[in-house]
């Protein structure tokens, strides 16, 4: 499932300096711990801007523009941690975080070259490969799946939707996770009505239009748990679909051939930024939420509910190996056949073109 995620909302009010200080001491634990280093110098510096390091010397710094998948929330925390603490300008990057008009297509927007960068949903990543979008996967933003059956109280586990009726967007990902998530509990997904409700997920289960709707355990999951305590939300790998990266950092091929070296060092500052999230405090006043707020400068986001959603998603900015930003080539490929077999795709996506050589961890 794509693009379903609940708008989240930011203000401009700034941190306290305990806050600040708090987060810098976790990214230096982060820096020592993964031993990382600032790369100095900088390839494909054309569209750049001169700007001064923090050393105070003149250097060019590689701009980019970086286009979110659906508007700001937790799963972004890391970026707009990298942004607030510095990470993308100690690696002489300027990354500038643009929030998507309603009904953007990530796609699009790199070929027409509208946006240096994108985060990516993998599905939609796959799904424009196939039909010929020049895109590869730079990096990982969140690391397991987000699909998920949001169901009434009644239905105690998938199978029982046997007969019943589920919400979908529409989107192709969404009967793919259906059928995984009812197959992987021994019922037999034809079996399951569906009805389209658009990206209505929660308002349809609590109305009770729909017995169960498809949407993203971390927003719509915790929205619906929030509203009615009781209901269950039952997780696509935990029915035998493979961990894989849900959400990517996508660039074009011709970006990547003008300025690798540049985009390398976006994709650790965006690693480091997520590692950097994964332990901060999931509170409505922490320096997560704080970041994301000011950052994006989204007056509607509300703190207590992101932080709940920011508790939630945690654990999913770290892959099996406990790391972030990365791309692991065998996960990679694992999902390749699934999403295939699924119907996602017609044949399983090559994923030695699909993620770029140089990616962390690849």
């Amino acid at each position: 499932m794509s693009g379903s995620q609940d708008p989240r909302s930011p203000s401009t009010h700034h941190h306290s300096a305990l806050r600040r200080r708090g987060v810098r001491v976790v990214r230096r634990l982060v820096v020592l711990g993964a031993g990382a280093a600032v790369l100095a110098g900088c390839g494909g510096s054309d569209g750049g801007d001169p700007e001064t390091t923090t050393a105070g010397k003149a250097a060019t710094t590689r701009a980019f523009s970086l286009t979110l998948d659906f508007a700001p929330n937790a799963a972004h925390t890391g970026l707009y941690l990298a942004q607030e603490e510095g990470l993308f300008a100690e690696r002489q990057v300027g990354v500038k975080i643009r929030v998507p008009g309603s009904g953007a297509d990530g796609a699009k927007l790199l070929a027409t070259g509208k946006t240096d960068l994108a985060v990516m949903d993998i599905h939609d990543v796959a799904l424009a490969r196939e039909k010929g979008a020049d895109i590869v996967a730079v990096g990982a933003i969140v690391q397991r799946p987000l699909a998920a059956v949001l169901a009434a109280k009644d239905v105690a586990r998938p199978r029982a939707l046997e007969g019943r009726t589920v919400g979908v967007t529409g989107l192709p990902s969404d009967d793919a996770a259906l059928d995984q998530i009812v197959r992987g509990d021994g019922g037999d997904p034809r079996k399951v009505k569906r009805v389209t409700i658009g990206f209505e997920a929660v308002a349809s289960v609590v109305s009770g239009k729909v017995d169960a709707a498809i949407g993203f355990w971390n927003a719509e999951g915790v929205a619906l748990q929030a509203r009615r305590p009781g209901t269950n939300v039952f997780r696509l790998d935990a029915y035998g679909a493979p961990s894989y990266p849900e959400l990517l950092l996508v660039a074009t091929s011709k970006t990547l051939t003008r300025s690798g070296d540049a985009v390398l060092r976006v994709a650790e500052a965006v690693g480091q930024g997520y590692a950097v999230a994964a332990e901060a405090p999931a509170t409505d006043d922490g320096s997560a939420i704080a970041a994301l707020r000011s950052g994006s400068g989204d007056r509607t986001i509300d703190p207590r509910t992101t932080a709940e959603q920011l508790q939630a998603v945690q654990p999913a900015f770290r892959d099996e190996q406990g790391r972030t930003g990365t791309l692991d080539r065998a996960t990679m490929r694992r999902w390749a056949t699934w999403e295939a077999q699924v119907g996602i795709t017609k044949t399983p996506p090559d994923v030695t073109k699909l993620v770029w050589s140089r990616a962390p961890g690849a």
